[in-house]
């Protein structure tokens, strides 16, 4: 079964997210930007999702970590959640 790891930042609206991007882009550290803005609990470890298969993610996330490039940000990505930026950073099938 395919897996995959990933980090990512949550925020409440699209213009911040795209705000965030910028900085990352611009050099910017992710997980920097994870501790300091990301309104979800895995912001405390840089934005860390660790390792997860296909399916136990919302499928907007499915979407990107399991067809996008690794090492990129992606993003923003709207879910019920918010907004995202999200770093695929392994993938396996």
């Amino acid at each position: 079964m395919a897996s995959a790891a990933a980090r990512h930042i949550l925020v409440p609206d699209e213009a911040k997210c795209l705000e965030l991007k910028t900085q990352i882009e611009g050099g910017t550290d992710f997980a920097d930007v994870a501790k300091e803005h990301s309104e979800c609990p895995s912001g405390a470890k840089g934005g860390d999702l660790g390792t997860f298969s296909k399916g136990q993610m919302v499928p907007e996330f499915d979407q990107v970590v399991f067809n996008e490039d690794l090492n990129t940000v992606h993003g923003p990505v709207k879910t019920q959640f918010g907004y995202h930026l999200l770093e695929i950073t392994a993938r396996s099938e």
